[in-house]
């Protein structure tokens, strides 16, 4: 009896350390100078931080960046600008990450009452838009005009271009989750081809298919500093649907995919962070599963990427913005400030990326 015990216990011990070196065989450390061309696991969980602030409901805090979820790893971030379009019900931000010595520049996903719903929808998107100066590359007319008509271009534009001036070149670093992911991968083809941003990276969450494989060809060609992370059996990547019979004609991702999945069993359960081939559709990362959680696609590293109320665009304000709140005919807001300049909220009271006085 305790000879099996025994055996047993060792069993278990073997099994813990395979677990182990294969759940963090692949993580690499953080090092200043960094070129995020590679996948860092250190590197993501402190990108997922800042894309869940994104989801930040109250202006104030974000902007002066003393939010509940703008702490930890990103403690000490400057935003530069927020942008929040109301008609359309889309929110970045663009600011200073001096650790990084990187512009980051993050997308909301979507604010849907029923996430379910916007799901579903997403079974149905259809190729109908000839990319720009590449008619065989096709994409969703919703995810190009989310980035390129609304408040949201010219927004992310201006700020990256007056903190480039001002900070010099440093990496940009352009991160969304869900279908802010898809707007993130847009906007970085756009700063790259139409701005002639350089050092340009893109980490998104949850993303789904943008484009046809013409499309992720080209994006490859000139944003190839790109990751995305997918998680379990989070659905939306899986969205909207790829057919391999039917390369040019079907929706496909572009590389490079790095899957989050679980193994192991009981108490002893660990992640394993799989970086998958240059296919953009590797069989044996997340199309290997079913793609049929919604709690996969809202939790990422432990993060929750979500808002904290469904009240689909709800915001929060005060008139202590006023000076830095410019609004159009439509209600949409942006938010800015000079970089490297403290927030005053009212006479005598500031707030620059810390706790407000």
């Amino acid at each position: 009896m305790f000879d099996i015990m025994e055996r047993s216990r060792l069993l278990r011990m073997l099994l813990l350390l395979c677990l182990f070196g294969v759940s963090f065989g692949r993580v690499l450390n953080l090092e200043h100078g960094d070129k995020f061309s590679v996948y860092n696991h250190t590197l993501a969980k402190i990108l997922v931080e800042y894309n869940a602030a994104v989801y930040e409901s109250d202006l104030t805090e974000l902007f002066t960046w003393t939010c509940s979820r703008c702490n930890g790893m990103t403690k000490g971030f400057e935003i530069i600008e927020l942008i929040v379009d109301v008609q359309h019900c889309l929110q970045a931000y663009v600011g200073v990450a001096k650790d990084l010595n990187a512009i980051i520049v993050a997308f909301r996903g979507t604010q849907e009452h029923s996430i379910q719903n916007w799901v579903e929808d997403l079974y149905w998107k259809q190729l109908d838009l000839n990319y720009p100066d590449k008619p065989d590359a096709m994409v969703h007319h919703g995810f190009y005009n989310a980035y390129h008509n609304t408040t949201l271009r010219p927004g992310v534009v201006d700020a990256v271009k007056r903190t480039t001036q001002m900070f010099g070149e440093m990496d940009l670093i352009v991160i969304g989750h869900s279908m802010g992911g898809a707007m993130a991968a847009i906007c970085a083809l756009d700063l790259t081809v139409h701005h002639g941003i350089k050092n340009v990276h893109v980490t998104t969450f949850g993303q789904p298919r943008i484009g046809n494989a013409a499309f992720a060809s080209y994006y490859s060609q000139f944003v190839p500093n790109t990751i995305r992370v997918t998680h379990e059996h989070d659905m939306v990547p899986h969205l909207p649907p790829y057919y391999p019979y039917f390369r040019q004609k079907s929706y496909h991702h572009f590389p490079r995919e790095v899957w989050l999945y679980n193994i192991g069993f009981g108490s002893l359960v660990y992640t394993v962070e799989k970086i998958c081939d240059l296919s953009g559709e590797d069989p044996s990362c997340s199309r290997s599963v079913m793609g049929n959680s919604v709690l996969d696609h809202l939790v990422y590293y432990g993060v929750n990427l979500a808002a904290e109320t469904w009240n689909s665009c709800r915001i929060v304000s005060g008139p202590h913005l006023l000076r830095y709140t410019t609004t159009d005919h439509a209600g949409n807001i942006i938010l800015s400030k000079q970089p490297g300049s403290t927030v005053y909220l009212r006479d005598g009271v500031s707030g620059n990326g810390a706790s407000v006085l």
